[in-house]
């Protein structure tokens, strides 16, 4: 039996829960996180991921707009906001928004994923008119915008509530919510890394209000910084617990921490066990979630390949620009892309099966004459990525 020779002993009382329906408890979580057996673990998240999907794996063409990187909440965690020796300051006109929407728009893009720092001199009617310009420019896209640290924001330079703001942005054409904004569900943490910041319980109340107006959401776990085993689990518990609730969110996002040019730069850099057992065990314990992605600008294209069997069943996507995380000392090299060959012949050669996606999670099936003329795009290569 295949499980006999991939599973040790502490594994086993796991696998006949998985077996039965049972959902997995906080100690099932501690053991998945400190047994040596990280090969068990995928063994178990990949019975999982292939009884929801299969050797099935989405991916989505999209484009990141980050719009601003001023800042008044100084993580310690961050390398993206402006500081000395940082990137230099910067917030998008209007104007720029609608270039950077156009600078690819003869691409079939599905998505477009928004977020920034939260900067108190951007008004209220900012937002909802960032939201109308690339709506207006790019009817029918799907913008998934501002983490619930920014939706705290928006509220109060509108001086109104989070619902009605939501509200506001939602009758803008904002369409969905990303992860993001509580980094990890941990009081400890949050006093140590971003105090400055809505703490576990206030995130969860903007999501809950999020799901009251009718959006879906994403959730994302950072990893790989200060926090203990027991805080993982337990961030991973009240996802689950509020998923139980909501019923709104669609994936979850385990994303590896990168210390460079932080104020945790003596950190160690994020390993691969690290982020195939984030991957795995977030499948695991994340019953009521039904997709898991892995995120190759922080992962790698190959950790994603390998954790298409550990429990990852969405790839993202072809992102084109990014800034929240930099390579090593190279500030304003934003341009991060993955073509879609390239996400085709990644998801094939781990042996899964590519899905477009639109971002319900929606096939999409397109004729070759859909395809635009190839454009350079200076690519990161599928095989070359290191950490």
């Amino acid at each position: 039996m295949i499980a006999e020779r991939c599973l040790t002993p502490e594994l086993i009382p796991i696998f006949e829960k998985l077996s039965a329906g049972e959902r997995l408890s906080f100690d099932d979580g501690l053991t998945l996180y400190r047994t040596p057996n990280l090969t068990g673990v995928g063994f178990l998240a990949n019975i999982v991921r292939e009884r929801k999907h299969g050797a099935r794996t989405y991916w989505v063409r999209n484009q990141h707009i980050n719009y601003t990187n001023i800042c008044n909440k100084f993580c310690k965690f961050c390398s993206f906001y402006a500081k000395k020796g940082g990137p230099d300051p910067y917030e998008m006109s209007l104007d720029e928004v609608r270039a950077a929407v156009r600078k690819y728009k003869s691409f079939p893009i599905s998505e477009i994923h928004s977020v920034g720092g939260i900067n108190p001199r951007l008004p209220y009617t900012y937002y909802l008119d960032f939201i109308r310009t690339i709506k207006d420019e790019r009817p029918g896209i799907h913008v998934k915008a501002f983490t619930a640290v920014e939706i705290v924001e928006i509220a109060r330079v509108g001086n109104t509530t989070i619902e009605h703001t939501l509200r506001d942005l939602k009758d803008a054409g904002l369409d969905a919510l990303p992860g993001g904004g509580i980094e990890i569900l941990s009081d400890r943490v949050h006093t140590e890394l971003f105090g400055k910041k809505l703490d576990g319980e206030e995130w969860k109340q903007v999501a809950r209000t999020a799901a009251k107006v009718g959006f879906t959401q994403y959730a994302t776990m950072l990893y790989g910084h200060i926090e203990t085993d027991e805080e993982r689990v337990d961030h991973l518990i009240q996802l689950r617990e509020l998923q139980d609730e909501t019923g709104h969110f669609l994936c979850m996002t385990p994303l590896s921490f990168h210390p460079e040019k932080t104020e945790l730069e003596h950190l160690p850099h994020p390993t691969g066990d690290d982020d195939l057992r984030n991957i795995a065990v977030s499948r695991l314990m994340l019953d009521n979630f039904d997709h898991i992605k892995s995120f190759w600008i922080m992962n790698t294209p190959a950790v994603t390949q390998i954790a298409l069997w550990y429990g990852a069943d969405d790839a993202d996507g072809t992102v084109f620009e990014y800034e929240i995380t930099y390579e090593d000392g190279a500030y304003g090299k934003k341009q991060q892309a993955l073509t879609p060959a390239d996400m085709v012949r990644m998801i094939r050669e781990a042996g899964r099966e590519p899905i477009e996606r639109d971002s319900h999670y929606n096939a999409i099936v397109r004729e070759p004459q859909d395809e635009p003329a190839p454009r350079k795009l200076t690519p990161i290569s599928v095989g070359t990525l290191s950490r």
